[in-house]
């Protein structure tokens, strides 16, 4: 399967942030330590050897049994999971909300890059276990970014009511969705495969978080992969020390602007992706998953009457642990204390805000991991490359703005030189001896000079655009295959993987679109992947 490679940053999809860190920028690496090389994971290993114990395993490995209890799980997985009880087993993470049916086509891309590292991981160490873990956002409480896929460009949405964490949605309504998917379908063997899965997961589980565990698994069980579910109470009383402390000093509100603000003077392009709250914690209790804050010694659940006094809220910690959920700042740090995680892989703009955590890691004494920016890829078919060869249009090209691609090819394809680059030149020479005869004569006949040039410059430009505007025209018929291909990888003027659905790929290839990807996507490689499917 032919595949081609393209620098993040030549693709005008990555922020300066994310682009300068793939550069190892000497300025950022305050912000992340060690950057993921082979090389630096053995420094990671030791760092998280010395400090993770094994009682912390113990509880994991036990935990995760208890949530794989009615899994079908494979030997593979099954025996990661006993594998973390050893002192040599680490992890690679990396973490996604609970999209209807996976979302956007990056799920993929995040869950096989992790999977792909830790078999890289274990050729360069093979006295080490590598294990590849998805952390499963069951906590979340934004229904609207995950209650929809795209297919065809068509959005299949779940429509109901809800409130408090995402995870624990009862899954009423998806039936209809069921029955709306399926006559987007054709009827082919693959979308009966698709069919099944769908119906396996959302028909036949209780809610939200059973059905992507299913889905999850039933799509990655045979690499191994490890789905994690935070919102179990003996992982979260693994965290009861530092919610205590969240609660009581509030460090991650101070380290956490410190941070921003330093990011902030290095660059005006820096965009910050989070804010940190005086607590960072959400109180979760039946259909809720609001703040906790505190206003002269009383903590108060926001939208509730719930409220206690720092002795009663200390006490309700102990004894009730899973009611307390980290939000943003607090997420990634409850990760770490509960796995032996060496390395996070994660999207532009979740990387973006790890970077913005390091500090609060330090005050906490929690080892932060390496960060790796996720495997990117535009997927390609044959018919497509066909098209872009004969419209001699490069991939490159199609990273473009669609106004710059169109302005790009019809000079490219017109038979008159719409570039009127050499008579502004011949112009300003002209202007330059104008210049020096009005410097010998009056040089109050200087300004007239300047803004005659101004005056015939603009009509240049003025003439050029008009001759564009026409070629545009007469190219027409071309230019608009070249947007209607452009459309199709990009939909919505957006990269592929943040818009389609793997489903509308799987129709075509079944499961040898998992099976090629995991062959083609390097983590290590940082480019953007184009990859021709066949």
């Amino acid at each position: 399967m032919p595949t081609d490679c393209i620098p993040f940053k030549d693709t005008n999809y990555f922020s300066k942030l994310i682009c300068d860190y793939l550069e190892e920028k000497e300025e950022l690496k305050t912000f992340y330590g060690e950057y993921p090389s082979i090389e630096n994971f053995k420094k990671q290993i030791k760092l998280k050897e010395h400090q993770f114990n094994r009682e912390v395993r113990l509880v994991l490995t036990k935990s995760l049994k208890k949530q794989y209890a009615k899994v079908d799980i494979s030997a593979k997985t099954e025996a990661n999971i006993k594998l973390l009880e050893s002192d040599k087993t680490f992890t690679v993470t990396t973490g996604h909300q609970l999209n209807l049916f996976t979302g956007p086509l990056y799920f993929l891309y995040k869950i096989i890059s992790t999977i792909n590292l830790c078999k890289e991981l274990k050729k360069a160490y093979p006295n080490y276990n590598f294990v590849p873990v998805y952390w499963m956002a069951t906590e979340d409480h934004d229904f609207d970014e995950i209650n929809y896929f795209n297919f065809e460009g068509k959005k299949i949405q779940w429509k109901r009511s809800s409130s408090g964490a995402v995870g624990k949605l009862d899954l009423s309504g998806l039936e209809g969705v069921y029955k709306m998917f399926s006559k987007q379908l054709n009827k082919s063997n693959n979308a009966k495969h698709i069919l099944n899965l769908f119906e396996n997961a959302y028909l036949n589980h209780n809610n939200l978080t059973q059905a992507t565990r299913f889905l999850a698994n039933e799509l990655f069980k045979e690499y191994g992969l490890v789905i994690v579910d935070g919102d179990d109470k003996a992982l979260k009383q693994l965290l009861v020390p530092f919610i205590k402390d969240e609660l009581l000093h509030q460090k991650g509100f101070k380290e956490v602007n410190q941070t921003s603000d330093a990011l902030n003077n290095l660059s005006d392009d820096y965009k910050i992706q989070v804010t940190p709250r005086e607590i960072n914690l959400f109180y979760i209790k039946d259909n809720i998953r609001e703040r906790i804050v505190e206003v002269n010694g009383e903590y108060t659940v926001l939208e509730t009457s719930i409220n206690w006094t720092k002795e009663a809220l200390l006490k309700e910690v102990e004894s009730y642990p899973e009611r307390f959920s980290p939000n943003v700042i607090l997420r990634p740090l409850y990760q770490e204390v509960i796995l032996p995680n060496l390395c996070y892989i994660g999207g532009g703009g979740e990387l973006a805000y790890w970077l913005q955590l390091k500090s609060n890691f330090e005050t906490q004494n929690v080892v932060f991991p390496l960060l790796l920016l996720r495997n990117s890829a535009l997927l390609i078919t044959e018919k497509q490359e066909e098209k872009l060869k004969k419209l001699n249009i490069s991939i490159e090209d199609l990273f473009l703005k669609q106004s710059d691609l169109i302005t790009k090819v019809t000079k490219r394809v017109s038979r008159i030189d719409i570039d009127f680059s050499a008579q502004k030149k011949h112009l300003e020479q002209q202007f330059k001896d104008l210049y020096k005869l009005a410097e010998q004569t009056d040089k109050s006949f200087l300004g007239a000079v300047g803004a005659q040039e101004r005056k015939q410059i603009k009509g240049l430009e003025h003439l050029e655009k008009r001759l564009l505007k026409a070629q545009k025209r007469k190219l027409s018929d071309i230019l608009s295959r070249v947007e209607l291909l452009q459309n199709e990888l990009f939909p919505n003027q957006s990269l592929q993987e943040r818009q389609v659905n793997f489903s509308e790929f799987y129709l075509e290839h079944g499961d040898q679109l998992i099976q090629q990807l995991v062959l083609n996507l390097q983590p290590l490689k940082s480019e953007f992947l184009i990859l021709k499917l066949e």
